[in-house]
């Protein structure tokens, strides 16, 4: 195939090729498609003509599917000219997989790709290129999380609700995300280096910026209050008597309170700038002090953006505080900050029968995973080294249950102390972890064997026979979790800039941990299935060697993936 050992593999492309090899001229459509206004015929969107398979049901005869409801609307009865079908199977280009064969079924056309051919380009050369953003952008993109401001007190670990623990877990995992696809990141805002939440967030193992114990950002504050006073948005003494919408953070300005506070007409910021999505109840706002703050940190986080064209406010806040962050960002607007400001909006966090506060949560799933530890591994639970596994697999187990669900969604979590947390079976954080563990100590194994003189080292791949890799599990870890990761790191950042959507943005900040606990279950079910190290007989070596190479690329990948979540891979359980 053409330039397929050179370019690395992707789904997208290929279907792009398979539609357009699929796509007649219009002399061979069917008369009856639909036409437009103009009268031109009107083409299915390419990414509806073709459906990529996962199960593993449908991969044992097919990978790619047209399905026949598509050849109806494209030909007449579905009859696909020959010339068609000829095109579909020699489709050729930049990351486009090997087709080595087709054919028209009762479900539709179907494509099978040439699969040792695929695990020759991935595998051969490490699937270094599989295992990162497909391309890199530009921009700086500032993360603010609400939770972590002062309001009346500076939060601590026994403040924070479970619904801004969230807000600050996804904050970190965007982070890390936009980092790797080449964005500029800046968390906001900074807390003092000496105070509880540093030690607490560096147990869940975010490493959010500080600032010296002693350290003001006056001068900051004092440039936000003169813009806010200066600001054409400002209502001036004719003006006041309107209700106004609270201070961001504070109640409605209470009788008797000084008439010289700045009063800014929210409503009028959002309208004036044809800025959408904004609460319409959004009246005038008295500015209090940490609400100035607030704003004086924001500045502080983008004055490195100036030399980026493009620079993006990413405010990741809980439904509840939601209004007031909307406040704050027409503020910081109307104090003539012209940087664009999207919102991720977290969903409630739900413990029913229970109230605990962050502090209380952390706690209890630590005792959970130290005790299921004990039960599991009795006497070696002790020292240093399991202080590290249990911290690194209670923040595992956290991040999953709080980031496995579509960001807008509730979360519901059983908090009952006699529940525990298991360290078996396919639920979350804790399986993702021990599968991980799985693979280091099966090379591991094979170091042991080559020390012993049973197995010769890994050669070069392109002195292996992949076709070796028949087993049902492989193509599917390769074709459901390698080929695709890339682009599953692609899709959070090109979300954040487009135009229009109105205030709010909405990411797929679950897909990481789903991807996680879904490639764990087939290869949890591969791995048990499929002994690798076998026998050391000479004939026997092509096989593990090839798959020794696959599972290598998975271990890579799960490490890929759990860097985005902060999360160091644990060598051995």
């Amino acid at each position: 195939m053409e330039n397929m050992e050179e370019s690395p593999l992707r789904i997208t492309p290929t279907v792009r090729a398979l539609s357009s090899a699929l796509r007649a001229t219009r002399g061979n459509v069917h008369d009856c498609v639909r036409r437009g206004d103009g009268g031109n015929r009107m083409f299915p969107e390419p990414e509806k003509l073709w459906f990529k398979e996962s199960t593993g049901k449908n991969l044992r005869s097919r990978d790619f599917l047209s399905p026949s409801t598509m050849l109806n609307t494209l030909y007449a009865d579905g009859q696909l000219p020959p010339a068609v079908m000829s095109r579909v199977l020699s489709v050729r280009g930049r990351g486009v997989l090997p087709v080595a064969g087709g054919e028209v079924m009762d479900e539709g056309l179907r494509v099978r790709i040439d699969r040792a051919a695929a695990f020759k380009a991935v595998l051969a050369g490490g699937a270094t290129e599989y295992l990162t953003p497909s391309a890199q952008r530009q921009g700086c993109v500032v993360l603010n999380c609400p939770a972590l401001h002062p309001k009346t007190n500076p939060p601590t670990p026994e403040s924070l609700t479970l619904g801004q623990l969230r807000t600050i877990l996804l904050a970190d995992h965007m982070g890390a995300l936009l980092r790797g696809q080449g964005f500029s990141v800046s968390l906001c805002p900074l807390i003092p280096e000496d105070s509880d939440m540093v030690s607490f967030l560096r147990t869940l193992d975010i490493d959010w910026p500080t600032s010296p114990a002693n350290w003001t950002n006056e001068e900051g504050e004092e440039k936000i209050q003169e813009a806010l006073e200066k600001s054409t948005y400002r209502e001036r003494e004719t003006e006041r008597g309107r209700r106004t919408s609270g201070g961001g953070g504070r109640k409605n300005t209470e009788e008797g309170e000084n008439e010289a506070a700045v009063r800014v007409n929210l409503k009028r910021v959002f309208q004036d700038e044809g800025l959408q999505g904004y609460d319409p109840s959004l009246g005038t706002c008295t500015v209090h002090r940490d609400s100035v703050s607030h704003l004086a940190q924001l500045d502080l986080a983008t004055a490195d953006c100036t030399q980026v064209a493009a620079a993006t406010a990413l405010h990741v806040t809980s439904c509840q505080d939601e209004f007031r962050q909307q406040q704050i960002a027409m503020l910081w607007r109307a104090s003539g900050a012209t940087h664009t400001q999207r919102h991720l909006v977290c969903g409630p966090v739900k413990t029913p029968a229970s109230q605990l506060s962050a502090a209380q949560y952390l706690q209890l799933r630590r005792g959970q995973m130290k005790e299921a530890s004990e039960m599991k591994y009795g006497d070696q639970v002790e020292g240093q080294t399991w202080d590290d596994i249990i911290r690194v697999m209670t923040s595992a187990t956290i991040r999953f249950e709080l980031l496995s669900t579509v960001h807008t969604s509730p979360v519901t979590l059983d908090v009952q102390r006699e529940g525990g947390v298991s360290t078996k079976g396919p639920r979350g954080g804790v399986f993702v972890m021990y599968n991980c563990a799985r693979l280091h100590t099966l090379f591991d194994s094979y170091d042991r064997g080559v020390e012993k003189g049973l197995y010769p080292d890994i050669p070069d791949g392109s002195e292996l026979d992949f076709s070796a890799l028949k087993e049902e599990g492989e193509w599917l870890l390769l074709f459901n979790y390698l080929i695709p990761f890339s682009e599953v790191l692609d899709q959070s950042g090109p979300a954040l800039d487009c135009e229009g959507g109105g205030a709010r943005v909405n990411l797929k900040t679950e897909q990481i941990c789903k991807f996680l606990v879904s490639l764990s279950r087939d290869f949890s079910s591969y791995y048990n299935r499929v002994h690798v190290l076998g026998e050391p007989l000479p004939h026997l070596f092509n096989q593990m060697f090839c798959r020794l190479y696959l599972l290598r690329a998975l271990r890579e990948l799960y490490h890929s993936a759990l860097e985005t979540l902060n999360l160091p891979p644990i060598r051995q359980l």
